[in-house]
């Protein structure tokens, strides 16, 4: 689904694109790659790792920060798909049991219950078994899993191919948004005060959803997932004088009226228990938000066109996929590349002479070619060292110059006067 909020220009647009990525999971993640894949592969004149703002909120920031690193939809393919790349990506290290942080508050029990028995010793009648079990939560763990590993990942894959760690070093501005547990207020790194926080730590604090990870300490400060603020921060790019904001929203709620496809013997999501509650909760909660904002953006910012994707919501595909079922990680990227090819080839004719006023082309072939596949395109690739790494950005940095004069210029012919013959 595609939610279109046109602009009423009054300036000529200068071609600047920003992206905002929301938060998701894993599943979240896998479906945000599988829209952006088909957007790069069905607009002509789209570079992802070329815009001018990137955004990323949660899971949507690993993606943000890839692109802003200049590793493309095709590559990150290779790295979540398929396992073709240079830094190994593991699923199970986004589970990996946080032992240490059952050891340290169980660890903490003892003295808990000897200062609880004292006080109840020195006044009974002031003692309570509600007391001491409110007490007792200083002893549950702040998250199920630890994300070491997946800083780790990140800090590995942006520190090797000529990618860099550093905010401060990529060619164009990255904003990964995470919330101060202790003030409740959203934090950008990537800004000027807190650009010199590595992008995997930065990433790590964003993804910290309260309840799986636990809380990331950076400068004595405890961070967790910037989906707590908003959902996608897109006013961040659109702060930065942009003509066409990209966005992407993975979670919508199910909207089971609609006859969507739902797991055999589940007629009402009540049925579904706890965990199909809170999820309809949550993706009730963070789509509002969404159509809150780009609202309130198109009265704030009418000169930005305004283009955001979602699941339809009567998909059951995306609803019901546990976000941990990471084998089903390349059907929900296939889902998403498809569902969104064939949103953009129904909705063609409001979508082109849009992408037209920022340069950009809706390709025919691609839209009326048939089924296609997210791995098309997506070939085995050779290793490279860094050198050589290094030299393929040069030459990749060479053909996108040359391609921008040559836009430039079928502009200008296009606006000089025709002679007479």
């Amino acid at each position: 689904m595609l939610v279109v909020q046109p602009a009423q220009p009054r300036t000529r647009s200068r071609g600047r694109i920003g992206l905002a990525i929301a938060g998701g999971g894993p599943t979240g993640g896998m479906y945000e790659l599988g829209a952006l894949r088909a957007l790069e592969v069905a607009i002509d004149g789209l570079d992802l790792t070329r815009l001018d703002v990137y955004v990323g909120v949660s899971s949507g920031a690993f993606l943000a920060a890839g692109l802003a690193n200049r590793i493309g939809t095709a590559e990150m393919c290779r790295i979540f798909l398929t396992g073709d790349a240079e830094v190994e990506f593991r699923p199970a290290m986004f589970l990996k049991p946080a032992v240490g942080e059952y050891l340290r508050r169980a660890a903490g029990a003892p003295r808990l219950l000897l200062r609880w028995a004292g006080e109840a010793l020195a006044d009974p009648m002031a003692a309570s078994l509600g007391d001491l079990f409110s007490r007792l939560g200083a002893v549950i763990p702040n998250g199920l899993f630890d994300n070491t590993d997946v800083e780790g990942f990140l800090r590995r894959l942006f520190t090797t191919q000529g990618r860099s760690n550093d905010f401060r070093e990529l060619e164009r501005p990255l904003y990964v948004v995470a919330v101060d547990l202790d003030s409740g207020k959203a934090v950008r790194f990537g800004s000027h005060d807190w650009d010199d926080v590595p992008i995997s730590r930065a990433v790590q604090a964003s993804a910290a959803l309260p309840g799986l990870y636990p809380p990331v300490c950076i400068r004595d400060r405890h961070f967790v997932d910037g989906a707590l603020r908003r959902t996608m921060h897109a006013s961040v790019a659109l702060d930065k004088g942009i003509d066409l904001l990209l966005g992407v929203n993975p979670f919508v709620p199910f909207d089971a009226s609609r006859g969507g496809k739902r797991p055999a013997g589940l007629d009402r999501l009540a049925e579904g228990g706890l965990p199909v509650v809170l999820s309809q909760t949550f993706r009730t909660l963070l789509q509002s938000r969404v159509q809150v904002g780009l609202e309130k953006y198109a009265r704030q910012y009418p000169d930005t066109d305004q283009l955001v994707m979602e699941p339809d919501e009567d998909d059951g595909e995306m609803f019901f996929t546990s976000v941990f079922r990471y084998d089903h990680r390349l059907k929900v990227c296939e889902y998403a590349f498809a569902a969104t090819l064939k949103d953009l080839q129904e909705r063609r004719a409001q979508l082109a002479p849009m992408f037209a006023r920022h340069g950009l082309r809706l390709r025919e072939e691609v839209l009326d070619g048939g089924p296609r596949s997210i791995l098309d395109g997506v070939s085995t690739r050779p290793a490279r060292t860094e050198t050589s790494a290094r030299l393929h950005r040069s030459l990749d940095d060479l053909e996108a110059l040359l391609a921008h004069d040559a836009r430039i210029e079928r502009k200008r012919a296009r606006r000089r006067p025709q002679r007479a013959g």
